[in-house]
């Protein structure tokens, strides 16, 4: 079978990613544009399309006969028109569950740069403003703990199990919130309003669907009482850009630490890019899946289900 890697570039350079079992003709690609006519161009004789953030609409599986699966590198399925691949019974398969130290790891860099103003002070030292102040340490910004905080997370798979656990070993309470407008589930759980307005900080690991999309919002924002830090590692279109650029503008949370964004990469206009200065408002490049660790896991798993696939069309 052939399979057509589109994307391979996602991927740090020192990663292996050899061929699936079953795949005796195995095309790579850095990266695809977004155009629909290279997309078909590239895999029309392919049998497996493996990719990350490619779009691959109805019009795409619907002139690409022999297309058979289309394995992505990612859990998440939104990329892909689930529909078209059920018409044309193309299956589509996803991986999960290969970042689970990857991300909370990285949620908490990401926090703990944002409450202690880390990028603010990396700068004060390089750029001569601590030698010119001359003091012994600078304090310009206020370094904030994590023990003693209430940590509310939206989302509560494998991954904001991890988060929590790290968060109690830190000395922090964690809430569940359960979903809104719903009663809590049972006592694990916590009403989102209340969530949103106990919370000093709120992490989100929610996928996006009609239900999330823009879940962070003027009006959720309101709620946040204690002008909490949000860390967002899930998808950018759960929170609104310019809802959010206001409310750190209005005050109204302290800060904002994001791996993801509505356009990836950020385009020039995203309103969040005018927060990059701020001293508690870090980005990251949608890069905390990819620890050379769970890189090497998710190759392994993909690796695993395609060969089954393969052995199962055989």
């Amino acid at each position: 079978m052939q399979a057509v890697f589109l994307d391979k570039g996602t991927f740090s350079d020192g990663v292996d990613l050899p061929a699936p079992t079953g795949v005796s003709d195995y095309v790579t690609y850095n990266d695809t544009p977004a155009d629909n006519n290279v997309i078909i161009e590239r895999c029309k004789d392919a049998d497996i399309i493996i990719t990350n953030k490619v779009k691959i609409g109805a019009d795409v599986i619907a002139k690409l006969l022999k297309l058979k699966l289309i394995q992505l590198t990612a859990t998440g399925m939104n990329n892909v028109d689930q529909d078209a691949c059920d018409k044309h019974d193309v299956a589509l398969y996803n991986v999960a569950g290969y970042a689970v130290k990857s991300v909370p790891e990285h949620t908490f860099m990401l926090m703990l740069t944002a409450m202690r103003a880390g990028i603010h002070y990396h700068q004060k030292v390089a750029d001569g403003t601590w030698l010119a102040n001359g003091n012994f340490c600078l304090l310009d910004i206020p370094l904030i703990d994590l023990e003693d905080k209430t940590l509310g997370i939206i989302g509560v798979g494998t991954i904001g199990k991890r988060v929590t656990e790290i968060a109690r070993a830190f000395g922090m309470t964690v809430l569940w919130a359960d979903h809104q407008g719903q009663e809590p589930r049972n006592e694990d759980y916590t009403a989102f309003d209340e969530v949103l307005a106990r919370a000093d900080v709120i992490t989100l690991h929610c996928p996006l669907n009609e239900q999330t999309q823009h879940l962070i919002n003027k009006d959720t924002l309101t709620k946040m009482t204690k002008q909490p830090l949000i860390v967002n590692v899930a998808r950018g279109g759960i929170v609104d850009s310019q809802a959010l650029a206001d409310a750190i503008n209005d005050k109204q949370i302290i800060g904002y630490a994001s791996d993801v964004f509505e356009q990836e990469p950020i385009t020039d206009d995203d309103p969040l890019l005018t927060l990059a200065d701020h001293p508690r408002v870090i980005f990251s490049p949608h890069n905390a899946w990819g620890s050379k660790s769970a890189q090497e896991t998710l190759w392994e798993m993909l690796s695993k289900q395609v060969a089954e696939f393969i052995n199962k069309q055989t």
